[in-house]
């Protein structure tokens, strides 16, 4: 599976709890405190840290004061690089989360890899037709398939629109969680690596959907790790597949709490496929209400030739 070995983040200055985005996540919990800062500063800092100790290039990009960001840490949302030189820039659906779309950072990505042309989707925001990046997209580019779970944050007309123009094949449907909500980004209950797939694929009510999701995994080789409900909300299906620099077993990479939530079996599976890269982030996952893998922008953009 192609499999980027470079990740950009963004260390965050005004991390905090998104009334916002609230109304659709509902995993976020409200937490307060001097500490709060301090706290997610050292966890950001940490998996850096971490990140980079097994061999990924690790961008960090620091994120600015003003206008405040409550949700800059999750840079996937907003944009997504591909291997051909696009760079999509995505609709949100929180007003305050749009200005998170950096021009800086972009810019700064040109400046050391070939971006041959950026794609700005977010002007249907004026039409409430959201599409947010890879929390609303999950691609497997060895395969060129595409998986979307609609929700108030990923438009189908716009999914299909960017897979089309990516050449990918789409796969959408509508995923809940436990109480009956719709699954405000399909990152939260499934992953696709190299040769498996994590889903749970009991969100997935309406039968044919669900067979079509199951198909298309069968047909491109993976083999599927069904996770709960329950492991949903302990941020199980939120997980990247990344590829060291310097070659070798792939990695995955999850938060801590996703790791302790998955049964032993379940560990050993995804072990014959990749190396566990558990990441002590609870502060950014309970006041954010995303995990790892919401804060891991894949870099495919080729490099710049000297």
């Amino acid at each position: 599976m192609t499999l980027a070995n470079t990740v950009l983040l963004v260390r965050p200055a005004s991390f905090g709890f998104n009334a916002e985005t609230a109304v659709s996540n509902h995993y976020q919990q409200q937490m307060t405190g001097a500490s709060l800062a301090t706290q997610v500063l050292a966890e950001f800092d940490a998996a850096v840290a971490t990140l980079r100790g097994r061999g990924l290039r690790v961008l960090v990009f620091d994120d600015a004061s003003e206008p405040p960001k409550p949700d800059a840490v999750f840079p996937n949302n907003w944009f997504s690089t591909h291997a051909d030189g696009q760079l999509l820039l995505y609709p949100m659906c929180a007003p305050n989360r749009r200005a998170e779309r950096q021009p800086e950072l972009v810019a700064t990505l040109a400046r050391e890899f070939a971006v041959r042309e950026v794609v700005d989707l977010s002007g249907t925001e004026q039409d409430n037709r959201f599409l947010e990046g890879t929390g609303s997209i999950i691609f497997d580019h060895t395969h060129r398939v595409a998986y979307a779970g609609l929700s108030p944050r990923t438009d189908a007309a716009l999914f299909e629109q960017v897979v089309q123009r990516l050449g990918y094949q789409p796969v959408a449907f509508r995923a809940t969680d436990a109480q009956g909500h719709e699954i405000y980004h399909t990152n939260v209950m499934m992953c696709v690596g190299p040769g498996f797939a994590v889903v749970c694929l009991d969100s997935i009510a309406d039968a044919a959907e669900r067979a079509a999701v199951v198909a298309s995994l069968a047909a491109t080789g993976h083999e599927i790790v069904a996770i709960s409900q329950a492991q949903i909300g302990q941020f199980a299906g939120n997980m990247l597949a990344l590829a060291p620099t310097a070659g070798g077993q792939p990695l995955l990479v999850m938060s801590q709490q996703a790791h302790d939530a998955l049964a032993p079996a379940q560990r050993q599976t995804l072990g014959r496929y990749a190396e566990l890269v558990p990441l002590a982030i609870p502060t950014i996952e309970t006041v954010g209400g995303g995990s790892a893998r919401c804060m891991l922008a894949e870099i495919f953009l080729p490099t710049k030739l000297a």
